[in-house]
């Protein structure tokens, strides 16, 4: 998994295990990163996750799905600025694969992906939750043509 993937999948698992009874396991997993990678940040970072916990804690007691998204996105850029110490990319996703899904319940475990995106010939093609449908030059696809007639504002 690429860096910034790994970063954000792995930041996402932590905000959803810290609502999660196996909590002081994800918590214990993430903080021994941080002493192999930089052992001076982690009496800060353990305060960090006792106090995103709460917050997360409180966001789903009303529901706001916001708040914990966005907890998860300043999660991802803190691992991803972990990740640029050697050996770290690897322990993390083992920590996400061992302890951090699987302390999720089965509807959040679902929403962590990695998403794959192939270039070819300068066009990227990529699709989440759908289909992806191209069509380039002579195609054996059959055309809509009300679809054409829209397209051209007709």
């Amino acid at each position: 998994m690429d860096p910034v993937s790994l970063a954000y999948a792995a930041g996402s698992a932590l905000v959803g295990a810290m609502a999660t009874d196996t909590w002081q396991q994800a918590r214990s997993a993430v903080a021994a990163l941080w002493s192999r990678a930089r052992p001076e940040r982690v009496q800060v970072v353990e305060e960090d996750l006792a106090e995103v916990r709460g917050e997360v804690l409180a966001a789903r007691e009303i529901g706001d799905t916001a708040a914990e998204e966005g907890l998860a996105q300043d999660w991802g850029r803190q691992l991803q600025r972990l990740l640029r110490n050697p050996g770290v990319a690897e322990e993390l996703e083992q920590v996400l694969e061992d302890v951090l899904i699987p302390a999720l319940g089965s509807g959040e475990r679902d929403q962590i992906w990695n998403q794959i995106n192939v270039a070819r010939g300068g066009q990227l093609f990529a699709v989440q939750h759908g289909n992806l449908y191209h069509e380039a030059g002579d195609s054996p696809l059959p055309r809509n043509p009300e679809a054409d007639d829209d397209a051209e504002g007709r």
